[in-house]
């Protein structure tokens, strides 16, 4: 049980010299904060376009507050991120009233199109293998004299051994949990075993969690299915539960207001900090800054030469690829229903070995104006936009708090993981979103008419108003969390106050 914090605090004690006391200058207080006497958070990232972005975000509400962030990842995705963002390594940028820099790591595979980076089974051992030294060694250079000495580590999941890199040079450590709290509780109580859930023997058990409602066997975390093709990366994220304790917080990008009877449940076995969501941070919503691994495509002008509340946006998230059978008939689907509509499709990774998809005869001609296709777009952009009307979503749970928070009623097209949970969530309890599938378990194609009826059905309408309403309401509740005083806001505070204790000389 961790029912308390307990940071070493020795051996993690400023030693550099207080600045002088005199007055300073707005430059010179912003110059000085990149100097020793700073606190510095490092984050460390797993490569993935869907763990970058909160963990981002979080790095750019905390340099917000007046922090030194070092944000670092693989190599391979720093590259990417150069290309897509004009990112430079080790140079601090202003945020807010703090700074945030880049400085990434080599995962030792040279070839950036390695098919080996998409096997989990080989790829999660390799990074910790030389992720665990070569983070040791950029923690300790930091620690020179002169530098700016770490004062917290932050990981998210499929990286838990950053918490031994903490726990063997005496720093705190803090996890960021990119699911919502829902899900937490599914792993935690899987790894600890006191809920019973679906075995070979009884593959259709329903799952019963402590202040949830009742999953069916297809609605808890696909990892967690012992028929699940992908059952590697549960156990990859149950890596992190292996070691909570040492964890001394585990940041969560959701709102406490949104899962209130999950979050006081889990809080009774560690500090749970709700502190999303992270993509809507006032202080930093005007920075440069991005994560993205593809520059997004030019779509906002589209968008606006359509009328309110019209369009259909359709994104399947940077991992999700859908059969070619599966994109026929949501294609003719649209057609069928005559909605305007925005799609991304993403074209493939080489290392995934997959075909780009195409669509059918004579589509793009028969939508004319209709519809627009991007390879990527600015989605917080997309979903604030005042011309759309819903988003047919894989349910990833970047995507679904998106939603939320941005008062953009969902059409739910999960797949896996996480999403058939978030999915059940969404339709079920917040009551915004209607269900198109119910994920690769369900083993079937969803037919043209199907997508037709649901789209028209959360377009126009009764059903539409009253998703739309619900939408509202979690979007009032998101921006009343993020504004000061509330309580996102509070629980940052109070980890950079933390935090910041064990930086005072």
């Amino acid at each position: 049980m961790i029912r308390s914090l307990t940071w070493k605090l020795e051996g993690n004690k400023n030693t550099s010299t207080r600045r002088s006391e005199r007055p300073q200058t707005k430059t010179e207080h912003r110059m000085g904060s990149v100097g020793s006497d700073n606190t510095h958070v490092f984050l460390v990232c797993y490569p993935a376009q869907g763990h970058i972005n909160p963990m981002l975000r979080l790095g750019k509400h905390l340099a917000a507050k007046g922090l030194l962030v070092t944000f670092s990842t693989t190599e391979d995705y720093g590259n990417k991120m150069r290309k897509a963002n004009g990112i430079v390594d080790n140079q601090p940028t202003p945020v807010g009233n703090g700074f945030i820099r880049f400085e990434f790591f080599d995962d030792s595979l040279p070839d950036p199109d390695d098919p080996r980076r998409t096997n989990l089974e080989f790829y999660v051992p390799l990074l910790e293998k030389v992720g665990k030294e070569l983070v040791t060694g950029m923690i300790k250079k930091h620690g020179e004299e002169g530098g700016a000495r770490v004062s917290c580590l932050v990981n998210n999941p499929f990286i838990p051994w950053v918490c031994d890199v903490a726990t063997e040079l005496g720093i705190p450590c803090a996890t960021l949990w990119i699911q919502s709290c829902a899900v937490f509780s599914a792993y935690y109580h899987y790894n600890a075993e006191t809920v019973k859930f679906p075995t070979e023997a009884e593959p259709e058990f329903d799952v019963q969690l402590p202040s949830m409602p009742l999953l069916k066997h297809d609605e808890i975390p696909s990892f967690l299915h012992p028929f699940d093709p992908y059952t590697v990366l549960g156990r990859a994220i149950l890596g992190q539960f292996k070691k909570l304790s040492k964890s001394s917080y585990v940041l969560m990008d959701t709102i406490q207001e949104l899962e209130t009877e999950i979050v006081e449940e889990m809080s009774k076995v560690c500090i749970v900090k709700p502190v999303g969501p992270l993509f809507k941070i006032p202080e930093a919503n005007n920075t440069t800054i991005r994560g993205d691994l593809m520059k997004a495509d030019d779509c906002l002008d589209w968008l606006s030469s359509k009328p309110p509340a019209s369009v259909v946006y359709i994104s399947f998230g940077s991992i999700v690829y859908l059969k070619q059978e599966q994109v026929d008939e949501i294609a003719h689907g649209l057609l069928s229903s005559g909605v305007s509509f925005l799609w991304v499709m993403r074209p493939p990774r080489k290392a995934a070995g997959v075909d780009m998809h195409v669509l059918p005869e004579g589509f793009l001609e028969k939508v004319g104006d209709n519809g627009k296709l991007v390879q990527w777009s600015p989605q917080e952009q997309v979903l604030a936009h005042p011309s759309l009307a819903c988003f047919l979503t894989h349910c990833g749970w970047n995507s679904s708090v998106e939603a939320l928070t941005l008062g953009v009623p969902v059409v739910t097209f999960p797949q896996w993981g996480d999403q058939v949970t978030n999915a059940k969530y969404l339709v079920d309890v917040f009551g915004v979103g209607l269900r198109l599938c119910r994920g690769l378990a369900e083993n079937r194609l969803v037919l043209r008419d199907e997508v037709e009826k649901c789209l028209l059905e959360a377009t126009v309408g009764e059903k539409a108003v009253k998703l739309k309403n619900n939408a509202l309401k979690w979007k009032k509740v998101a921006e009343e969390a993020v504004a000061e005083g509330g309580s996102s806001q509070r629980h940052l505070h109070d980890f950079i106050d933390e935090i910041a204790r064990t930086s005072i000389t």
